[in-house]
């Protein structure tokens, strides 16, 4: 009796579960990455051991090396309400301020510069506000002109107002942190943390890098 031959068949995996998988979670990684928003001037703060993250809701004032003082706030509608407290107060250098303006400025990263060379930054493209961010005297901070006086109460006030009428939850809002190169003058550090205290704001996170052990 001959033997029945069975039907030899390549053997084939279905690919796609995989490849759906594969586009899922491209497409997660797509929705959920945030890019990392652009620095006015490069800083290296000094090292230390804290593992705390910084949270996403701040308010920033950062320092450089040359003493110079940049400010940040997050939130669209509060860096808006906040430009419009500025413009109320420094009305002659604000004058001209279009709506167009208070748009690309509710999207900016950090800045600074004096109010009177605030409208030309905004409506400077990338390159100009990159050369201006290496020639600013950064935002006045002395007793005569202290403008990050007023950055600081207008948005901190304004920020008060969003968490409070939108109902966040406290764990959730805006904390102060401070950013400061670590061969800057502990002077202009001083000055800045005095200038939260004299508005009562006495809880900061002063930003560090992660500092590692040399290996034996």
């Amino acid at each position: 009796m001959g033997k029945i031959k069975i039907p030899k068949s390549a053997p084939s995996l279905d690919m796609t579960p995989m490849v759906d998988l594969a586009f899922l979670l491209v497409t997660f990684f797509m929705l959920t990455a945030k890019f990392r928003v652009n620095e006015a001037v490069p800083i290296n703060p000094p090292a230390s051991h804290s593992e705390k993250i910084l949270p996403e809701n701040t308010l920033q004032v950062t320092v450089d090396t040359a003493g110079r003082v940049f400010y940040n706030l997050d939130g669209q509608d509060v860096r808006r309400n906040l430009l419009m407290k500025m413009k109320e107060k420094y009305k002659p250098a604000l004058d001209g301020l279009t709506e167009s303006d208070v748009k690309r400025f509710t999207v900016m990263s950090e800045f600074g510069v004096p109010l009177a060379q605030l409208l030309p930054y905004i409506r400077g493209g990338e390159k100009e506000r990159l050369q201006i961010d290496k020639t600013t005297p950064g935002i006045p901070l002395d007793s005569l002109n202290n403008q990050l006086r007023d950055w600081i109460f207008f948005g901190w006030r304004e920020k008060q107002i969003f968490q409070q009428t939108n109902h966040m939850s406290k764990e959730n809002w805006c904390r102060i942190s401070i950013k400061a190169d670590g061969q800057t003058n502990y002077k202009v550090i001083k000055n800045v943390i005095k200038t939260f205290q004299d508005q009562d704001l006495n809880s900061f996170n002063l930003i560090t890098n992660m500092k590692t052990e040399a290996p034996e």
